[in-house]
């Protein structure tokens, strides 16, 4: 018989594990607190509980490329970054693909997970769901949570004094139109990439717009190098083995000689606070330019907040304010379960891996989604379930609960001194993360093998974009396009991108070369007969 499997939420994460399951011959059930799927990308025009409110303008941060399911590419025709509503399309055509709706049950709010009386010896959990007023139990061998980091509004009103004063609105960025800034006198506080899009869009409705607090990550356009996306220019198995070869310091200086090569960020007021510690760039191709034309004006850090006006540190003068954007991130946490079994403390648990409880008698529960990588959360989430679902399944063996703990403790203190130093809870390095969970289920391409059998895949997988591809060319789970779409892929990039064709100009220096080659060629044959 099956083991029965219990997916919470059905995003992005939650498909996955749906998906991975049946491949593994596991039987699951996912409960979906609302109508649809989709999680975060999934655009309402009403605040839902328990998940991060979308704006209409959304647009991913990650290229499609690099941020699609491993086996499921996007369709050609879609931009490189992904609007929310077409993103939301593809998950859907993602499920219809896979007959993953018929595993999911909307509208069933998990009310609570809590182990069987016999957990010890079976490895068993009570899930209880409510569904339109009416409560139901059953017993799962195994639960995957995919609910998100992105749950609850972090709203730091403490840390503004008079806030309770105000006359006009403040509110958390969990907004969904511009119309509510019109010819208004708008303050966000927060330079994440919500608080900075919601900066941009305002500032074209709004009389004024003011950002503060410290930008904590660089300032980067979308747009890279020579018109690439971003991602596909800096997530590289070589760049990321550079790095990690150099001592951080080094590696900070040199990011940021690269960064201002755009422009200058000291001049626009936007040198990260700490540029030691490495934090999720902030994507903005309009920033600079609303800076530069007045639209936008980057202010210090809020000293007091008064009826209709605040009063910025290192500057007596009170500045009029109608309405003040709280854009200060999410918490996360596990209401449906019991904190001896994930315990959220200092926006982190402790989890082996990013995965698994360390403590627990039986490996039955996985936390799937619950770390921040630079680079996809897609393919990440679909990476972790690949492992998780072996582990559950009983094909893979977890280690001792001392060496996980002793681990994960390891995993919080200390910078290694090389490569990039992360700072926040539950970031993490993501090309090593992905390896190393490839590594658990024998899944991993070996470049020294196939340099030898197939040199010019080899050379693309380790000096090209790291994408989600490479993680299904070897058995378990290969996929038989995985070598054409990394052979493929900068075709496929810009295939959207060139909707006319165009004649290049005629290069001085190539005409050049072409000249003295041809008269080269002409010596030679004379020397031949002479």
């Amino acid at each position: 018989m099956a083991k029965r499997v219990a997916t919470v939420g059905a995003g992005v994460s939650g498909l996955a594990s749906i998906k991975r399951c049946p491949e593994e011959g596991l039987e699951p059930t996912c409960f979906e607190r609302s109508d649809d799927l989709g999680g975060l990308w999934r655009f309402t025009e009403h605040v839902e509980e328990g998940r991060a409110s979308l704006y209409k303008s959304v647009v991913s941060n990650s290229c499609k490329e690099m941020s699609c399911y491993p086996d499921f590419p996007f369709p050609e025709d879609y931009p490189n970054y992904v609007p929310n509503s077409v993103f939301l399309e593809y998950l859907k055509m993602y499920a219809n693909q896979f007959n993953l709706l018929k595993c999911i049950q909307f509208k069933t709010k998990v009310f609570s997970v809590t182990k069987r009386p016999d957990f010890s010896v079976t490895g068993q959990w009570e899930v209880v769901t409510l569904h339109e007023g009416k409560q139901e139990s059953a017993i799962f061998d195994a639960v995957m949570v995919c609910t998100s980091f992105l749950t609850n509004p972090y709203l730091p009103l403490d840390s503004f004094p008079g806030i309770n004063t105000v006359k006009g609105q403040y509110f958390h960025s969990e907004y969904k139109h511009p119309d509510i800034f019109r010819d208004k006198r708008v303050l966000v506080i927060g330079m994440g990439n919500s608080g900075t899009d919601i900066a941009m869009e305002a500032s074209h409705v709004a009389k004024k717009v003011s950002v503060t607090e410290h930008p904590w990550a660089w300032v980067i356009s979308q747009v890279f190098d020579s018109g690439y996306p971003w991602d596909m220019v800096l997530v590289m198995r070589f760049q990321t083995m550079f790095r990690n070869s150099l001592p951080t310091p080094t590696v900070n200086w040199l990011i940021a000689r690269r960064m201002n090569s755009w422009f200058n960020r000291e001049n626009y007021g936007l040198i990260p606070e700490d540029r030691t510690q490495l934090r999720e760039p902030v994507l903005s191709n309009e920033l600079p330019g609303r800076i530069i034309t007045g639209k936008v004006l980057i202010k210090p850090s809020v000293k007091e907040v008064k009826e209709n006006s605040v009063v910025f540190n290192n500057n007596p003068k009170e500045e009029p304010i109608d309405i003040i954007v709280f854009a200060t991130g999410y918490t996360f946490a596990f209401p449906f379960l019991h904190e001896t079994v994930v315990k959220v403390e200092d926006g982190q648990a402790s989890l082996y891996k990013y995965i698994f409880p360390a403590h627990l008698q039986k490996p039955t529960l996985a936390v799937i989604g619950l770390i921040k990588p630079l680079g996809s959360m897609i393919t990440t989430g679909e990476m972790q379930t690949r492992w998780a679902v072996q582990v559950l399944k009983g094909v893979n063996k977890l280690p001792p609960s001392s060496v996980m703990i002793e681990e994960v403790n390891a995993r919080k203190n200390k910078p290694s001194g090389f490569g990039l130093y992360y700072c926040k809870a539950l970031q993490s390095h993501y090309i090593p993360c992905i390896d190393e969970l490839l590594t658990y289920i024998d899944a991993k391409p070996n470049l020294f093998s196939l340099l030898l059998t197939d040199p010019h895949l080899a050379l693309t997988i380790f000096f090209g974009p790291c994408t989600p591809y490479q993680f299904r060319l070897t058995s378990p789970g290969k996929w038989e396009g995985a070598r054409n779409a990394i052979m493929t892929l900068w075709d496929q990039t810009f295939k959207v991108t060139k909707t006319r064709d165009v004649q290049e100009s005629p290069s001085p220096f190539a005409s050049l070369l072409k000249l003295f080659s041809f008269l080269a060629l002409l010596v030679a044959i004379f020397l031949i007969f002479l």
